[in-house]
Formats: structure tokens, C-alpha cells, sequence
């Protein structure tokens, strides 16, 4: 993937929240200098130095929520494995994250599945191979035809009785 490819001026208005924990944080740093670089709007939800006690939940919930609530378009949150942080996003209503390590993925999980939320293991994947998928991740659009949105339905419908169910 081209790295000097500049978002079309849609894409750069979008706002993207990003997180990390310790073990994302160097990854973090890396790719907010190129999105910023390319432009993008980012609100970065912590952690704001390297601390190597502090908790992913701490980051990625205030993040996920962000984006539940429409402050943030996109989410890209990192921990160690990016299971973590993925485990986490997804206790949120209306966050779609999803552990990503391939092109392909990136792309589809977007295109077909509606994923707002991209995970990465910064010690799983480096950092140029990073910076490709959250670039895919960002370029892809969600297809938005009957079939996805039939399954896409069927998650909101657990969503909600899970909700009701903790009241």
C-alpha cells in the first residue's frame, strides 16, 4: 500500500479515536504521527505516556463509547495482543471491533460487517504492517445492502435484550 496515500477530503474530516495501554503505546505513537500526516482528525483517549501497570479497559471503554455515541467516526484501539482491547470494545452497544491482522479483513470486516473498530497487537503485528490494515480500515466503506443489514439487525436485537437483561 502506497504510504504517501492522502485521504480524500471526506476521509479527513472524519474524526478517528485511538487508544493504547503500555504495550501499544510506541505503536500509538507511530500511528498518529502518520494519520496526522495524512491529515485525519484523531482524538487520542490515553494513555498519554508509557506506564507498564495501566489497564487496556482504562483506554479502549472511553473510546468505544465515543464511539457508541457518535463522537468519534472510527476507533483503532492496541494492546499487547489486541484480544484485549477487542474483548473490551465489544461490551459496548453499537461498537463492531474485531482483532485484525490481514488486508482482507480489514477490508470485508468494513465492507460487510459494518466493523467501526479496528484492533491491533502491537506485539503481534509491526508497525508498517499496522499502519497498512488501519489505512484499509479507514478507506473501506460498509456496503450497506439487505443481507448485511438483515445481520447486522439480528447482533442490535442481542445488544438489546442483553441491555434489558441487566436492568
Amino acid at each position: 500500500m502506497d504510504e504517501s496515500r492522502q485521504p480524500e477530503k471526506e476521509e479527513a474530516r472524519r474524526k478517528i479515536g485511538i487508544a493504547a495501554d503500555h504495550a501499544g503505546f510506541e505503536l500509538k505513537k507511530f500511528i498518529i504521527e502518520k494519520l496526522l500526516e495524512r491529515n485525519y482528525d484523531l482524538a487520542d483517549f490515553g494513555n498519554f505516556r508509557s506506564e507498564p501497570g495501566d489497564d487496556f479497559p482504562d483506554f479502549v471503554i472511553p473510546l468505544a463509547r465515543a464511539l457508541a455515541d457518535g463522537e468519534v467516526e472510527r476507533g483503532i484501539a492496541i494492546c499487547g495482543s489486541g484480544v484485549g482491547a477487542c474483548i473490551a470494545a465489544n461490551k459496548i452497544a453499537d461498537v463492531r471491533a474485531c482483532l485484525i491482522a490481514d488486508d482482507f479483513s480489514a477490508r470485508q470486516g468494513v465492507e460487510d460487517d459494518n466493523m467501526n473498530m479496528i484492533c491491533l497487537g502491537a506485539h503481534v503485528t509491526g508497525k508498517d504492517q499496522s499502519l497498512e490494515l488501519v489505512t484499509i480500515f479507514l478507506s473501506a466503506t460498509y456496503k450497506d445492502l439487505e443481507r448485511f443489514r438483515r445481520r447486522l439487525g439480528k447482533i442490535a436485537g442481542l445488544e438489546v435484550r442483553n441491555l434489558k437483561s441487566q436492568k
